[in-house]
């Protein structure tokens, strides 16, 4: 069964997630927030599996990855994807209790809790609770996820923004969980935070076929979760709108952006 919390849910989920992840960006972040040789890790909402399975790269010898997804088709295809004697894959609410799983030396949660706006903080709370006193946790989401194109036609211009109000409101996404990070740090009392900022989409000419595949996606899946509200802007509703953000999306003229924010600390002892 899927993960129905999931804002992104859909049967090409895996496939988009695998196109995505680039395995150089997983290894400069981890390496930024801590990560070394020897460590024993969790990856909270580890999706397909692949972050997982660069993170065990890291941590050679002598580390361990857990990867923990609330999806069964994910952590499946995880587990036959990238078997490995030192990486498993656990199918499993992090919403609830981790305790079970023992302790971690460096917890990683990316791109995660943008779509978890009103359990964000919980989250973080529990991965503190089984953070290893001198472990490092890393949090890294976007800001202002999505709303940063020139230059939208009027229309899609509307639509998207009152779109993604909507998915605040019913779906639980929230664009701008980067710029909460630090704060959920801080206010576990961790020590040495680190904060950086980087840009995660920056789309100009010719589109990659990552890209194309990745937004089409996205769209796609919080259009079908507008509740009609596109038929405000468009005859034939959601089909409308994403007819006309492929087009622009297409378009060579187009910029596109979304500032990532990487935040990390220690808990104390240790």
């Amino acid at each position: 069964m899927f993960d129905r919390g999931y804002l992104m849910e859909s049967d090409s989920e895996i496939e988009r997630l695998e196109m995505k992840t680039r395995g150089a960006d997983v290894f400069d972040q981890a390496r930024w927030a801590g990560i070394g040789p020897g460590q024993r890790v969790a990856d909270i909402g580890c999706g397909s599996g692949k972050t997982s399975f660069h993170l065990l790269e890291l941590v050679q010898p002598g580390g361990e990855v857990v990867g923990i997804d609330g999806s069964a088709e994910r952590i499946a295809y995880a587990r036959r994807t990238y078997a490995h004697p030192d990486l498993s894959f656990v199918c499993r609410d992090f919403l609830e209790p981790l305790s079970d799983l023992g302790g971690f030396d460096f917890i990683w949660i990316r791109f995660i809790l943008e779509y978890y706006r009103r359990e964000s903080a919980a989250i973080v709370q529990r991965a503190y609770e089984v953070l290893n006193p001198g472990g490092v946790l890393c949090l890294i989401d976007l800001d202002h996820n999505s709303l940063n194109h020139h230059e939208l036609p009027p229309t899609l211009s509307r639509a998207l923004d009152t779109l993604m109000k909507r998915l605040e409101e019913f779906d639980n996404f929230d664009p701008y969980a980067g710029r909460k990070l630090y704060a959920y740090l801080y206010d576990l009392g961790m020590t040495g935070i680190r904060v950086d900022m980087r840009p995660h989409h920056l789309i100009y000419g010719v589109l990659n076929e990552s890209d194309r595949f990745n937004w089409e996606q996205k769209m796609l899946v919080a259009a079908r979760r507008s509740g009609g509200l596109l038929d405000r802007y468009y005859k034939n509703g959601t089909q409308g709108f994403c007819n006309e953000f492929q087009e622009y999306f297409s378009n060579p003229r187009r910029f596109t952006y979304t500032p990532m924010i990487l935040c990390s600390g220690r808990k104390p002892g240790g």
